[in-house]
């Protein structure tokens, strides 16, 4: 029986590496956000910027801008590290509520255009 590689567990996904299409590290996943009601993953979390864990700033990225590399056990996000480091993020102990538009409509503007993601006003 073949496997079905589309549909992957979420601890599969959970501290693979992210890297933009020149190959380079923009981080790793630390959670995925599921929209309870419609049941749709909304976004993952990156961290990036520290030094061995330490001062990582977190990123909220559509889950739609995103593309998994399942041969290299990766995801990819085609945007340069500067404008990573531009995107609104957020501290590892000061997470931001993912239901408030305050938050979330800044990273979905940032992100419009990226992958298959398209943010509409």
């Amino acid at each position: 029986m073949k496997s079905n590689k589309r549909i992957l567990s979420t601890g599969t996904l959970k501290n693979n590496p992210v890297k933009n299409a020149k190959g380079e590290d923009l981080g790793k996943i630390e959670e995925i956000m599921l929209d309870t009601e419609s049941g749709e993953v909304r976004y993952a979390v990156l961290s990036f910027g520290g030094f061995l864990g330490m001062g990582d700033k977190y990123f909220a990225v559509p889950w739609k801008a995103l593309s998994i590399d399942r041969e290299n056990h990766q995801c990819r996000l085609d945007v340069d590290k500067e404008t990573l480091e531009n995107a609104p993020g957020f501290q590892k102990d000061n997470w931001p509520s993912f239901s408030d538009p305050t938050f979330t409509t800044p990273v979905q503007k940032h992100y419009h255009g990226v992958g298959s993601y398209r943010y509409a006003a």
